[in-house]
């Protein structure tokens, strides 16, 4: 906490303090702090601080060849990586005239649908402890562990995976990885109601969150929010369903909404998008077809792409995500450059939010909107 600030307003005995809602608290993301202007404990500015974990990638890119570079761009977001795998191969594929094979596009769907569903139980774990319901957490945090399972047989790797890449994926399916994921899902299935119980249909938990940090509708499509935190406003927008990638247009699935845009709004979209997530990668699974799962591409330090630019959107656990990428006709990207939900969400959106918000609340209120700090300080 920085020293008070001598700003006692005429009439009243209020002191005006300066509070630094810093990373070390349970309920900050990452590396991410807010600086809070509080009379008592209601706050009257914020400003949101993202931190420099993971800075200057955008750049760095333009050193790498572009193969080079898929290492970096998983690190745009801990929480959900592979969409930043896939926008970055699409753009390369875009440049380059790649037809990715129909298996290969299945399994990114199945790759980026356990990516959401990892991501939202991780949200669930951070949120349920912030509000004191610590079983909730820890079961969440949990069964989000059967999902890195799930990744450490497809990839060898936990976290970060570096497996979707220009023209497929890097592997093909493992003998077994269909079982384990249908296991996997039905042990998560079977929780949810669990979820439910303990969590999402308790009191305390309507009492802390319903008509909590509105966002109305028109407010945020004037911002530009995308993803859970609009949905949880009325406008049904997905990018999955408006602008299908991947095997999304063979799948059935709903785009789940909410009318009051607060954060209960916010969570229980959140929540049910799990459920969606787990219909999406049971369909893929039934449906993905035979073939090769990836094409062959040319030597990854001698591949210059063609001249040009594009962009290319997705569908992240956060909400709409794009990638702008420029080739000069070299072996590395001239430009590069991440549009990410969390820029939007953890300054614009949450500033305003918090204004006239209890103490008590700056926590929670950041976390329904479900933000990631890496992805805003790039």
């Amino acid at each position: 906490m920085s020293q008070p600030e001598s700003t006692t307003k005429a009439g009243e005995g209020m002191r005006e303090l300066e509070l630094y809602f810093g990373p070390q608290h349970l309920g900050m993301i990452g590396n991410f702090g807010i600086i809070l202007n509080v009379e008592g404990d209601t706050v009257i500015r914020a400003t949101s601080n993202p931190g420099y974990l993971h800075r200057g990638f955008e750049k760095l890119m333009e050193y790498r060849t572009y193969m080079q570079n898929f290492p970096l761009v998983c690190r745009l977001n801990v929480m959900d990586p592979d969409p930043n795998e896939a926008l970055y191969a699409m753009a390369v594929e875009e440049l380059a005239g790649l037809e990715v094979p129909d298996r290969a596009q299945y399994i990114r769907t199945i790759v980026l649908e356990l990516s959401r569903i990892s991501s939202h139980l991780f949200w669930a774990w951070g949120f349920g402890n912030l509000l004191g319901f610590d079983t909730f957490g820890q079961w969440a945090m949990g069964d989000r562990d059967y999902i890195l399972d799930l990744f450490e047989m497809l990839t060898g790797g936990r976290v970060y995976h570096t497996y979707i890449w220009p023209g497929g994926v890097r592997r093909d399916l493992p003998d077994g990885f269909t079982e384990k994921t249908l296991h996997a899902l039905k042990h998560l299935e079977d929780m949810l109601p669990e979820y439910d119980n303990l969590f999402f249909n308790n009191r305390i938990f309507a009492d802390r969150t319903q008509g909590l940090a509105v966002l109305g509708k028109e407010e945020a499509l004037r911002l530009g929010v995308t993803g859970t935190n609009l949905r949880a406003t009325g406008v049904t927008n997905d990018t999955r369903k408006d602008e299908p990638y991947a095997a999304y247009a063979d799948l059935d699935f709903d785009v789940t909404t909410m009318e009051d845009g607060d954060s209960y709004s916010r969570a229980i979209v959140i929540r049910l998008e799990i459920e969606q997530s787990i219909s999406i990668v049971r369909q893929a699974l039934k449906r993905i077809p035979p073939g090769p799962a990836w094409i062959k591409t040319p030597n990854p330090f001698k591949w210059n792409i063609p001249r040009g630019e594009t962009y290319v959107k997705i569908e992240s656990a956060r909400g709409e995500a794009g990638f702008y990428m420029v080739s000069d006709g070299s072996n590395k990207p001239y430009r590069a450059h991440l549009r990410s939900p969390s820029y939007t969400a953890g300054i614009l959106v949450l500033e305003n939010l918090l204004k006239g918000a209890s103490l008590a609340d700056v926590g929670q209120i950041m976390l329904s909107l479900n933000i990631a700090a890496p992805e805003i300080d790039r």
